[in-house]
């Protein structure tokens, strides 16, 4: 169970908003918010991963591969 005070009025009136437009009660809604939230790894999670990743070698510098991909529409 979590409880949250002093939530500033604008806010509170823009979570509800939020939650009827998606025909949800505002508790589902901040849950979703929060599952949302806890799914996705914090920065120094997602720095101490890719620090565990090997590095990639390319055969050109990856500027021209990302200018291909633009010029591709990929």
């Amino acid at each position: 169970m979590i409880q949250v005070r002093g939530v500033r009025p604008e806010l509170h009136a823009e979570l509800v908003r939020r939650a009827k437009r998606r025909g949800m009660t505002l508790t589902d809604y901040v849950e979703e918010i929060l599952e949302r939230e806890i799914a996705k790894p914090s920065i120094a999670e997602w720095l101490e991963q890719v620090a565990k990743d090997e590095p990639v070698e390319l055969d050109r510098p990856s500027w021209e591969i990302i200018r291909e991909m633009r010029e591709a529409g990929g």
